[in-house]
C-alpha cells in the first residue's frame, strides 16, 4: 500500500468510516483522508499494515494503546475519535489536522529564531505535560509528530502531538523482542538504547533533541549508520546549541543541556517540569510568545512507526522514522563503543614483514605481563571484593554540604537532584539512590534527593488559558481542580481565561493538594436601558448606543402611554442577563378627538378617521349639532373604541 495505491478508496470500514484519498505511507501504516458518515465529518484513518491484523498481542495493545490516547483532551494534543478491526485492517480513526508539520517548517527555513522555537516547543510541552499527567508516555517524540494545523480567524497555526502510545503497540507484536530498538534514532534517548526503557523523562529528552534542531536546523547526532547514531545519544553528551550557532542565549543552552543529560535523573522529571523551566526562561530573557506559521506544504499526519532494516543509511539530518534495529549485547567499555579497528599496514618485503611480526609478538607479551601485574596489584589492593565495595552512608536530614562530605569520605560522588516533600525541611536530604546501607562500588555516583520543601502553588498570571494553568499546577506536584462556581466576569480578562487560583500563589501545600482555578466568564453583563415612552426610533437609538440589539416586539395598547411610543421591553428595563437581544413593544393608543360644536356628520367623520366609532344613540345622522361626548376628549383608547354623542335637536 503506498501514496499511490488507490485500491481502498471508496471502502467503507466498520459501515461506518469511507476511506479516501491517500495521505502518506509507513513502514507500519498508512494514513489517509477520509469521512465519519455517521457524524457527517472529516477524519484522518490511519491503517496498519495487514500483517499486524494476524497478531493478537499486537491488536490487544493496540486497542487499549486507543483507548488511553482517546482519553486525552488538549487543545494540543491530536483527537483520537475511534479504533477498530475490519477484516484484515486494522485502524485508527483522528482528527484530520490542516497544515503541516514541524518538519516541513524546518525543510523550509532550516532554523527556527528563538521567539519562534520556543513558543512551538512551549505548545508541545503544555501537550506531553498533559499526557504525563494522565500517565501516558509518547515514546516517539520526533518534527514528525507535531503537527501544526490552522485555527481561528484569520488562521495561525496551533501545534500539536500525535501518535501517542502506537510505538508501544508495535512493540508488542511478532515483529519486536526485547532485542530491538524500536523508535527513531535521531531522538532516542540514552535508555532507550541501552535498556529499551521508555517514561516520562525519555520523552524529555526527546523533547529537548526537537527544541536543539529547532534552534540549530539540525540534530545533534548523524553518522553513517542507525546503530551508531543511536549508540551516539549512549556515550557522547549532547553539545549546547550555542556552539553550532553563535548568539543562543546561555540560559537557553543551559535548558537544552538539562533536558537531554544522559542520566534520567539530572532530566526534569516529566513535561510538566521542562515546560515549567522554559517558560521561567522565557520571562527572564523577555521573550514573548509570537504566532506559529503554517507550513504551506501541506502534510499529512506523521507515520510514527516507519520500520527500516538495522544499520540502514542515515541522511545528515538524522534518521526520520522509528527504526527497529537489533540491540547488542553491552560492551564491556562503553568508551569503546563505535571506535573502528586499527587500520591494515601496507604490505612490506618478506624480510621486513618477518621482522616486524617478531617485534609485534614480543611487544604483544611485553604489554600482556604489564598488563597482568597491573591486574594483579590493582586485584590485592583497591581491586578485592572487600576493597572495591562499601556500604552506602546514611544522610538522610543532613544538609547538602554535610551529605557531600559523608559521600565523599566513604569514597563516593555525590550527584543532588531537587525533590518536594511534605515534612523534610528544605535543603535537608531525603534519601539516596542506591539507599543507604547498599553495597556500591567507590568512585560510583550517589544520587541525593534533597528537599524543597512543600509545594508552592505556581504564579500563575491573569489570562492564561486554562490547559496552561493546568500543566504549571502539575508541574509544581498539585492537583488543578475546575472549580465553576469561583467563575466571575471580568472587563480585563478576555472570557475562558484564568482570572486566579485558590489558595493564591506562593502559598505551600502538601503534595498531591487541589489548587482551583477561577475563569472569566467575560466583560460583566449590563443591564437594559429604561427606554418606556419614547418614540421608537429614539428608543432603537439609546439601545444600539449602550450595545444592545434591538428588534420591533409588536404593538400593544396601554392608556399610559401614546400611539408610537414605547410601553415596555422584553427583557425588561433593568435585567442584566448578560443578553444583548432586547424585543421593543410600541403603543397603538388612540387619543380620541374632540368633537363637541361639530355637526353630527363632521363628528362621525372624525371618529372614524380617528379609528373610533360614533355612537348616536339610535338616531339617525339628520341635522344637529354635538354638545357632548364619552369619553372625553384627549383619553387614550384602544382602536375601534365606541364614543357616545349627545345632540341637538
Amino acid at each position: 500500500m503506498t501514496t499511490t495505491d488507490t485500491s481502498l478508496g471508496g471502502t467503507l470500514l466498520e459501515r461506518r468510516y469511507r476511506v479516501d484519498a491517500p495521505i502518506a505511507r509507513g513502514g507500519m501504516s498508512s494514513v489517509y483522508r477520509g469521512a465519519d458518515t455517521r457524524l457527517d465529518r472529516p477524519v484522518a484513518i490511519k491503517i496498519m499494515d495487514p500483517r499486524f491484523a494476524d497478531d493478537r498481542s499486537f491488536v490487544e495493545r493496540f486497542e487499549r494503546e486507543a483507548r488511553s490516547a482517546a482519553q486525552l483532551h488538549h487543545p494540543n494534543v491530536v483527537t483520537v475519535h475511534d479504533q477498530g478491526v475490519d477484516g484484515d485492517h486494522v485502524f485508527l480513526v483522528m482528527e484530520l489536522v490542516d497544515g503541516g508539520t514541524l518538519r516541513d517548517l524546518l525543510d523550509a527555513r532550516g532554523s527556527l529564531d528563538i521567539p519562534l522555537a520556543l513558543s512551538v516547543t512551549e505548545q508541545m510541552l503544555a501537550a506531553l505535560a498533559a499526557a504525563h499527567h494522565a500517565g501516558l508516555v509518547h515514546r516517539d517524540v520526533k518534527p514528525e509528530n507535531v503537527l501544526i494545523g490552522r485555527t481561528g480567524t484569520p488562521p495561525t497555526g496551533v501545534v500539536k502531538v500525535a501518535d501517542f502510545g502506537l510505538v508501544r503497540a508495535v512493540a508488542s507484536a511478532g515483529t519486536t523482542s526485547s532485542s530491538v530498538i524500536l523508535g527513531t534514532v535521531a531522538y532516542l534517548s540514552p535508555e532507550q538504547v541501552a535498556e529499551g526503557n521508555a517514561a516520562e523523562r525519555g520523552d524529555v529528552y526527546s523533547a529537548g533533541i526537537v527544541l536543539y534542531e529547532m534552534l540549530t536546523g539540525k540534530a545533534p547526532y548523524t553518522g553513517d549508520t542507525a546503530i551508531s547514531v543511536a549508540y551516539r545519544h549512549v556515550n557522547d553528551d549532547v553539545p549546547a546549541p550555542g556552539t553550532a550557532v553563535p548568539g543562543i542565549p546561555p540560559a537557553l543552552d543551559d535548558l537544552v543541556l538539562r533536558a537531554t543529560r544522559r542520566d534520567p535523573e539530572a532530566r526534569p522529571a516529566n513535561a510538566g517540569g521542562f515546560l515549567r523551566e522554559l517558560r521561567q526562561i522565557r520571562a527572564a530573557l523577555g521573550i514573548a510568545p509570537v504566532p506559529i506559521p503554517v507550513p504551506g506544504k501541506e502534510q499529512p499526519p506523521p507515520d510514527a512507526e516507519q520500520t527500516v532494516p538495522a544499520f540502514a543509511p542515515v541522511n545528515v539530518a538524522g534518521p526520520r522514522g522509528t527504526r527497529a534495529m537489533p540491540r547488542p549485547a553491552p560492551p564491556v567499555n562503553p568508551t569503546m563503543v563505535g571506535q573502528l579497528p586499527p587500520p591494515v599496514p601496507p604490505t612490506a618485503p618478506a624480510g621486513e614483514d618477518n621482522r616486524r611480526r617478531r617485534i609485534g609478538i614480543w611487544a604483544g607479551i611485553a604489554v600482556l605481563l604489564l598488563a597482568l601485574v597491573g591486574t594483579g596489584v590493582w586485584w590485592f589492593t583497591a581491586g578485592s571484593p572487600g576493597a572495591r565495595t562499601v556500604a552506602v552512608p546514611q544522610v538522610a536530614g543532613m544538609d547538602q554540604a554535610t551529605a557531600d562530605q559523608t559521600l565523599r569520605q566513604q569514597g563516593f560522588t555525590a550527584k543532588f537532584v531537587k525533590k518536594a516533600h511534605n515534612t523534610v525541611a528544605a535543603g535537608r536530604a531525603i534519601d539516596t539512590q542506591p539507599a543507604a546501607g547498599t553495597s556500591a562500588e567507590r568512585g560510583s555516583e550517589v544520587t541525593v534527593a534533597l528537599s524543597s520543601g512543600r509545594p508552592v502553588v505556581p504564579d500563575i498570571s491573569a489570562g492564561t488559558s486554562i490547559a496552561e494553568a493546568e500543566a504549571a499546577i502539575t508541574a509544581a506536584q498539585l492537583k488543578p481542580v475546575r472549580d465553576a462556581g469561583a467563575d466571575q466576569y471580568s472587563s480585563s480578562v478576555p472570557k475562558g481565561g484564568v482570572i486566579g487560583v485558590v489558595p493564591q500563589p506562593g502559598t505551600q501545600l502538601d503534595i498531591g493538594s487541589d489548587v482551583k482555578i477561577a475563569v472569566s466568564k467575560g466583560a460583566p453583563p449590563r443591564p437594559v436601558p429604561d427606554v418606556t415612552g419614547m418614540p421608537r426610533d429614539q428608543a432603537f437609538q439609546v439601545l444600539r448606543s449602550q450595545g444592545f440589539d434591538p428588534f420591533d416586539a409588536g404593538q400593544e395598547f396601554s392608556q399610559d402611554v401614546e400611539a408610537g411610543k414605547v410601553t415596555r421591553t422584553s427583557p425588561q428595563s433593568g435585567d442584566d442577563s448578560g443578553t444583548t437581544r432586547v424585543g421593543v413593544f410600541v403603543s397603538n393608543a388612540v387619543s380620541v378627538p374632540s368633537v363637541v360644536g361639530s355637526s353630527i356628520q363632521d363628528a362621525v367623520q372624525t371618529l372614524e378617521a380617528a379609528g373610533l366609532q360614533a355612537d348616536l344613540k339610535g338616531r339617525d345622522h339628520g341635522f344637529g349639532f354635538v354638545i357632548d361626548q364619552n369619553p372625553e376628549a384627549g383619553k387614550l383608547v384602544k382602536q375601534g373604541t365606541k364614543v357616545s354623542l349627545k345632540t341637538i335637536p
